[in-house]
């Protein structure tokens, strides 16, 4: 049974300090207003707003009717008031504060001296290991690596908040032009465009990167350093939204396992003869770009 005459502890967040929600609020209206210590960042804020504040050291010093100011400390018999509820992502808030801290002076040596260039190598490194775990339908692996990922946005964010002037950028940043992104794409969701099945949906979103984007072509934009076959079908993708040409399909027969297959029979026979199976079908993608160039170009003339 909790203690009638136990104070009420109002739960408050260490990332989101001064903030309180609506049951918050009401409940430092109850009566005086204690905080222990690891509520005193909200308790400053408090205090700046005009909220008579007194700092305890523990749950013993507050006195019935007390309101405490709760974080991580046990609760016991007390009621508790959840303050402030931390919307989903909160933690996203920490990843930023530890990468800081890890950059300060005093942080670690080998964070601070890594650069963009340096660090590039290990963004393409946990991508694949999270494409891995993704592959193999790993949620423990999934959650690991994808952190990874995130260290290494978290990582670049920082890296250039210390950039000049004219190349600087923070994670702030980064949300933001995620955020206009997402919202400026997805028109059928955010603009009341109406519902569109997925077609409709991809094209909408290459016309809407061709404005934005100013671009001529289905080749601008995507990545060449990605594998040759991810880059081929890349490519055709785009090419097949925009009605330019593609190069003709093989026959298909069986399963994607099969599929699989033939092409490890393709890379074999050709490691046999001394080829390098990548470097010819990258070659071959890179011709169907220039294919594609030429095509788009001769579209936009035809425009003119």
């Amino acid at each position: 049974m909790p203690d009638p005459t136990a104070p009420t502890l109002v739960t408050v967040s260490t990332r989101l300090p001064g903030l309180l929600g609506p049951a918050g609020w009401q409940a430092l209206a109850g009566g005086p207003v204690l905080a222990l210590p690891g509520a005193a960042p909200t308790a400053a804020a408090l205090r700046e707003a005009g909220v008579d504040v007194r700092d305890v050291a523990g749950l013993t010093d507050a006195a019935a009717g007390d309101v405490v100011l709760l974080t991580a400390e046990e609760a016991g018999d007390a009621p508790v008031v959840v303050g402030t509820p931390e919307p989903a992502g909160a933690r996203l808030l920490d990843v930023v504060a530890v990468m800081n801290r890890l950059r300060s002076p005093g942080g670690c040596p080998w964070d601070a001296e890594q650069t963009h260039a340096s660090l590039r190598g290990y963004l393409l490194e946990e991508a694949h290991e999270a494409y891995d775990a993704i592959t193999d339908e790993d949620p423990v692996a999934m959650r690991e690596e994808l952190g990874d990922v995130l260290l290494q946005v978290a990582f670049h964010a920082r890296v250039a908040a210390e950039a000049p002037a004219d190349r600087r950028f923070d994670v702030d940043d980064v949300a933001d032009e995620l955020v206009a992104k997402l919202v400026r794409r997805h028109p059928h969701v955010f603009a009341d465009a109406g519902p569109r099945d997925v077609a409709a949906v991809e094209r909408g979103w290459d016309e809407i990167k061709k404005t934005e984007k100013k671009r001529t072509s289905p080749t601008q934009g995507v990545s060449s350093s990605q594998s040759a076959a991810a880059w081929g079908a890349a490519l055709a993708g785009r090419a097949r939204r925009a009605d330019l040409p593609t190069p003709a399909a093989a026959d298909l027969t069986g399963s994607p396992e099969d599929l699989g297959q033939q092409l490890l029979g393709l890379v074999v026979a050709a490691q046999q003869r001394g080829w390098d199976a990548e470097d010819a079908l990258r070659t071959a993608v890179r011709e169907y770009a220039a294919d594609l160039d030429a095509a788009a170009a001769a579209r936009t003339a035809a425009e003119v």
